[in-house]
């Protein structure tokens, strides 16, 4: 905290260390979703089972850790039932994603007619899914300015600060996430990127709308987070996971998916 003082000095009004904190946020993301730049050919088979399955690893980490545990914690209230919010809430987040592959296929449809074989494209559903999954977080951090707005304390906007500096770089490897698997299809690595970007633009909307609502949304909190975690969750188990290990090197993407389970996971704990 001292140090973050030193930096911004004294006087810097709580103002703009409140739009330090959401810029942040949103940074991350696009940096992240720019590594797919650094690709120059197409992604050879080997490469893309490796990033399929690092993603599959982030994204299922980023739900245990980030999701899914804290929307238990945050429902200990209700006693020996605190795991009702996340149980629900992740299943719902799972019928989510099979009513929008049902439901947008239907208006892309010149026909207007609901066909099993015209089917949501899975850039479309990852995108969703991280999007989703960037709702909780914007919110987590708007809340806790909007409860440092309510204190009026520089300290407690300072452990804001530090709650968007560590989402936001929790949102650069997810930036990647996005965008590196998405660039085979698309076939297109600005396309990708603007994916990526757009995924992420929706945490700090959402932390202006935490900090106007942190008076009367947190009870909600266990129900978006886990909500979230279930849309990534279907679309690793549906999608990334089976697409990582569809070809002769199935066990890179096994390990892909250790280590980004991993990454995740420390980045979670570490920052948390």
């Amino acid at each position: 905290m001292g140090v973050v003082r030193f930096y911004l000095g004294e006087n810097v009004s709580n103002t703009v260390i409140t739009i330090i904190g959401l810029s942040f946020i949103f940074l991350m993301t696009t940096l992240g979703s720019a590594v797919v730049f650094l690709f120059k050919n197409n992604i050879n088979e080997k490469v893309r089972s490796i990033m399929l399955g690092f993603a599959s690893g982030l994204m299922m980490a980023a739900s245990v850790w980030s999701l899914i545990i804290p929307a238990i914690e945050q429902s200990d209230f209700m006693g020996n039932l605190n795991f009702v919010p996340a149980a629900v809430g992740i299943l719902l987040g799972c019928i989510f994603l099979v009513l929008m592959d049902k439901i947008i296929p239907y208006f892309l449809n010149k026909d207007k007619k609901f066909d099993n074989h015209f089917q949501m494209k899975k850039s479309t559903k990852l995108f969703i899914a991280v999007t989703l999954h960037n709702i909780p977080e914007g919110l987590a951090v708007g809340l806790a300015f909007g409860n440092a707005f309510l204190t009026s304390g520089q300290s407690v906007f300072i452990s804001a600060l530090w709650l968007a500096i560590g989402i936001g770089i929790q949102n650069f490897p997810e930036g990647a996430a996005i965008s590196l698997p998405m660039k085979d299809e698309l076939k297109s690595k600005k396309k990708a990127f603007l994916y990526g970007t757009l995924s992420g633009a929706i945490e700090p909307i959402m932390a202006l709308i935490g900090i106007w609502l942190s008076t009367s949304l947190s009870s909600l909190m266990p129900w978006f987070l886990s909500f979230s975690a279930g849309a990534m969750l279907f679309v690793v188990a549906e999608e990334l996971l089976p697409d990582a290990k569809n070809n002769k090197f199935a066990y890179i993407g096994s390990w892909g998916f250790i280590f980004g389970f991993v990454l995740m996971m420390i980045l979670d704990v570490a920052l948390g």
